[in-house]
């Protein structure tokens, strides 16, 4: 699997956002784990605009050892840009995003590159559970797999975050997708190839707290939906054809009713019930194509994906880079 002996075997890609309170456990655990496989690595930090001194930390470590490498970003643009930027700056036969928070074991990684020798391109981690998380957010986390499992017409492996090795034909497809709103775990299931599961019990976030709101991740869901299906607007394109042939035969039957028992003078409120009913679905469906609307905007204004202020350890540094 890998084209010569001088190459990096394997990149493992680490997306931070004011991660300094986990940095060195990160290393110290990535690193040992990393040099018991005896095979050549890079470890590639994506510094997301980060507010504390997360990439101070990160200069530091770079300059202590080679291997560590960082891109840093001009602003925050969030875990799936900055996902995508270490992919592409990743040169390694087998790359590994992981999370900086502990909660993706670094030790599973040997069993990652076991499944990738047996000649899988694709070996995800699967969470068996998911531990130090509100009951409202597995819930919710398992909610959305069901729907979106549902709704998409690739599989995308539920229970199954960003935590995974790929095989660098992987990456190569991956690259091709030139997409703004990139919702990884469905672009990872979408580009095929032969792939596997292992599974593992997820700990808690190590150190600090998520920076993961309801919110966000509300909007997280509807880019995971918008970007692999097209059903909301069919649903409601079907709807509104449903309510077209309710109100005509409605119709219909007052004007039968008029014709056979005279003009009769309909109630205020069965009015009002039916002009709002039919206001809020059309707010509803105006909603739902506006969702659409929005991202085609963003996809044809082409800009671009993410902007770099400097890099460390590469070897064509440069003081600015985009893509």
């Amino acid at each position: 699997m890998v084209s010569n002996l001088n190459a990096v075997v394997l990149s493992v890609v680490v997306p931070c956002y004011n991660e300094e309170q986990s940095l060195d456990d990160l290393f110290t655990r990535l690193i040992s784990v990393l040099n018991s496989l005896h095979l050549t690595y890079e470890i590639i930090c994506i510094d997301d605009g980060s507010r504390d001194n997360t990439l101070k930390r990160l200069i530091e470590y770079h300059r202590a050892n080679s291997a560590i490498k960082v891109v840093n970003f001009s602003r925050n643009f969030g875990k799936e840009i900055a996902l995508t930027a270490g992919i592409e700056y990743a040169r390694g036969e087998a790359i590994i995003p992981i999370d900086a928070d502990l909660q993706d074991p670094p030790e599973l990684i040997k069993d990652l590159i076991l499944k990738w020798q047996e000649g899988y391109d694709v070996v995800y981690a699967k969470r068996r559970s998911r531990r130090g998380e509100s009951w409202l957010k597995r819930k919710t986390a398992s909610a959305f797999y069901r729907t979106i499992g549902k709704m998409s017409p690739v599989p995308i492996p539920s229970d199954t975050g960003d935590f995974r090795l790929m095989d660098r034909r992987v990456v190569e497809a991956l690259k091709l997708l030139p997409e703004r709103h990139r919702f990884m775990k469905g672009l990872f299931a979408w580009v095929g190839f032969k792939q596997t599961a292992i599974e593992y019990d997820r700990p808690p976030r190590f150190q600090g707290e998520t920076k993961w709101n309801y919110w966000q991740l509300w909007n997280f869901a509807l880019d995971g939906i918008t970007s692999f299906s097209s059903l909301p607007l069919k649903v409601w394109s079907y709807i509104g054809l449903l309510i077209s042939v309710l109100a005509f035969l409605y119709a219909t039957f007052l004007i039968l009713r008029t014709l056979i028992f005279g003009i009769d003078v309909p109630g205020y409120a069965s009015i009002m019930v039916v002009t709002l009913f039919l206001g809020g679905v059309q707010l509803v469906s105006l909603g739902v194509i506006g969702e659409y609307l929005s991202r085609v905007h963003d996809e044809v204004k082409r800009r671009p994906l993410y902007i770099v202020r400097d890099c460390y350890g590469f070897e064509k540094e440069a003081n600015q880079h985009q893509k």
